[in-house]
């Protein structure tokens, strides 16, 4: 795992590099947020292809546990990936109102997920 370093305006985001999953459980979550927060950062980019697909299985709760802590937190973070892959309704309404609001949201690119992070 390495991390890749944005910066914009007066603040850096860190992006997550990997050849493997880095989440698969709600402790995985913590333990990165707590190391990125040491690191100094308080935006993080993770990938989706890094993320257990059972984050994306609302049904398994992991998804909300995961991004609660983040909230709780406040560390902001955004998931760059390919969400339509996933059939699920209640996973498209799920990503649809996190984009609403600023503390995570679900983009395409790792440009959208720096310019998401970037809003005040």
């Amino acid at each position: 795992m390495t991390l890749e370093i944005h910066s914009a305006s007066d603040f850096t985001i860190a992006e997550v590099i990997s050849d493997i999953t880095i989440l698969e459980n709600a402790e995985d979550g913590l333990d990165l947020m707590g190391n990125l927060y040491y690191q100094g950062y308080d935006k993080v980019i993770f990938h989706a292809k890094n993320i257990t697909p059972e984050f994306f299985d609302l049904k398994t709760g992991l998804a909300g546990e995961v991004l609660q802590k983040f909230s709780t937190y406040r560390m902001r973070l955004a998931i760059v990936g390919d969400f339509s892959v996933y059939s699920s309704k209640s996973l498209r309404d799920f990503i649809y109102e996190s984009n609403q609001g600023r503390q995570v949201n679900f983009v395409s690119t790792v440009s959208e997920a720096v310019a998401a992070l970037s809003r005040p």
